[in-house]
């Protein structure tokens, strides 16, 4: 089969496309044939080599941790899915490939497109996480750092379903958008201290930074000099600043469960994903260049 694969660690230059063997599911698995799978700026770190000193990856190695695509192969105690079902999860075994294997899983409705259901997985799970860690509640006001991203927009769109009052930033071409979700949108950069608290004049109950890019120390003044209820999952320097890192381990059986109810949500058009572009597998090296420079208006899927 066709896959992306990169043998050393590196930039993105050292994923190349070639022919690899067919994996085939084992006890508890399933095979599918990706129609489509989610780039995330995980998927970057891990091939740069900086995820070591947590898991170790097995070179050679195909990237991909979320896909959406039709089971073609069941193993040994596999029950409610066939040979056919259009599936979305996340893979063992890389989804920047023709085929991948995966444990979770849950139905792809029919309403929802291939490419939104494969930028479902991490955004989805990572949102539902870091605001349940952050307690946010109705009557709230959460600020939200790189919320017109993937991951951003689905926690300004959780967070606002929760009656939450959300301040996203973002650039100014993405405000419209983010008003769209339900956030008051302010820009990034000097200044911001000042622009969220003419947005939000009661204060910042909690902090969302998405984005990583040095809003920690502004963070911290908006909520009054602590570092209480302010989440970080893109900043390598959090904990100079005594700020959480949450990292992403969660329980398979949550993992299901947060995927399945946003599965749903999506299907009904209470949650929406914005797809910034597409990518062959051919093409998958760029997919990651993309990633890795941000700003992308949404979620960058590739489709093998």
């Amino acid at each position: 089969m066709q896959a992306a694969v990169f043998e050393t660690f590196g930039g993105p230059d050292v994923l190349r496309t070639r022919n690899v063997d067919e994996p085939h599911a084992g006890p508890g698995e399933v095979r599918v044939t990706v129609r489509a799978a989610g780039v995330n700026p995980m998927d970057c770190k891990i091939r740069h080599g900086w995820m070591e000193p947590l898991f170790t990856t097995r070179l050679p190695a195909i990237p991909g941790l979320e896909f959406a695509g039709v089971v073609d192969e069941t193993g040994e105690g596999v029950t409610g899915l066939a040979v056919g079902d259009d599936v979305v999860g996340w893979t063992a075994t890389g989804a920047y490939a023709q085929y991948a294997l995966a444990e979770t899983v849950v139905p792809k409705p029919p309403s929802l497109g291939w490419e939104e259901a494969a930028a479902l997985p991490v955004a989805g799970e990572t949102a539902r996480r870091v605001l349940d860690q952050l307690a946010v509640h109705r009557g709230e006001t959460l600020l939200v750092h790189g919320a017109a991203g993937g991951v951003g927009s689905v926690a300004v769109q959780l967070a606002v379903a929760r009656g939450a009052t959300v301040i996203g930033t973002a650039s100014p071409p993405n405000h419209d958008y983010l008003r769209s979700l339900g956030a008051v949108p302010v820009a990034y950069g000097e200044g911001l201290v000042e622009r969220v608290r003419a947005a939000a004049p009661r204060g910042v109950d909690a902090v969302f930074d998405v984005a990583g890019r040095g809003a920690l120390p502004d963070s911290i003044e908006l909520r009054g000099g602590t570092t209480d209820r302010i989440i970080t999952i893109a900043d390598p320097h959090a904990a100079d600043h005594g700020v959480a890192f949450s990292s992403g381990v969660t329980a398979p059986g949550r993992k299901h469960a947060a995927l399945a109810e946003n599965v749903r949500l999506a299907a009904r058009g209470g949650l929406r994903l914005r797809i910034a572009r597409t990518f062959p597998l051919t093409e998958a090296a760029k997919a990651q260049e993309t990633s890795e420079k941000g700003h992308a208006r949404g979620k960058l899927v590739i489709t093998p």
